[in-house]
């Protein structure tokens, strides 16, 4: 049996740690980490694993591939476990808890870096909890990679008015590229638009072209570098 996590810290760890912190359903499991400090800027990304009935979890490796790309960026980043994976209590709940998961991590974020730019990210059913709750969070960028359109009801949610970025595999297997194109589409304001050619959803011999894609594409977005501060 592995040790338990210590307790949630009441600062921003300033290197990377592992810690419990109390959730809608009991505890979950949180991961940080922080850029070098000279690169880093007054922003915090939370990034939300895909679905934990087909195995997601913080550790899958699009998400650590986002995580290292958000990181060298210059943010500081959050991976969590929803509920009833890892350490992390409770069962799984088809999104609805999920997207409580993502608000108790995103107010912690705040309260510990209250001065950052809030950004959320996710993968596949992560992103449909990101971008389920970025408008009520008022999440500063949204980073959306395969989003589960024509799986989850993503047609009825409130779009963002920040800046959106979508990334896409067109050979995704899992979720319908041409679906998600069409549902771009139809949006206004549009996201940024990524579409990789001979990708498939889990970015297999792709994951280093998705760091620098969503690197460049984030580019402009990104907040001041803490060191430029007054």
């Amino acid at each position: 049996m592995s040790d338990p996590l210590p307790p949630s810290p009441a600062v921003f760890p300033d290197a990377a740690a592992h810690f419990a912190l109390p959730g809608p359903a009991g505890t979950l499991e949180v991961a940080t980490a922080v850029p070098e400090p000279e690169h880093a800027r007054a922003g915090t990304v939370v990034i939300c694993h895909p679905n934990p009935q087909q195995g997601g979890t913080m550790r899958n490796k699009v998400v650590t591939m986002l995580e290292r790309s958000l990181r060298e960026s210059g943010l500081a980043t959050v991976r969590f476990n929803f509920r009833g994976i890892g350490a992390s209590t409770g069962t799984f709940d088809n999104g609805d808890g999920e997207s409580g998961d993502l608000v108790t991590v995103a107010q912690w974020v705040r309260q510990v870096r209250p001065g950052d730019a809030l950004w959320l990210a996710g993968f596949s059913f992560g992103s449909y909890i990101a971008l389920r709750c970025a408008r009520s969070l008022g999440a500063d960028v949204l980073i959306t990679v395969a989003p589960p359109v024509g799986r989850y009801e993503v047609t009825e949610l409130a779009m963002p008015t920040s800046p959106w970025l979508v990334v896409q595999g067109e050979d995704d297997e899992v979720v319908d590229p041409q679906g998600v194109f069409d549902w771009i589409e139809k949006l206004d304001p549009k996201p940024t638009l990524i579409r990789m050619p001979e990708t498939g959803h889990f970015f297999h011999r792709r994951l280093m072209d998705l760091r620098g894609a969503v690197k460049n594409a984030v580019r402009a977005w990104l907040p001041p570098l803490l060191c430029d501060r007054p």
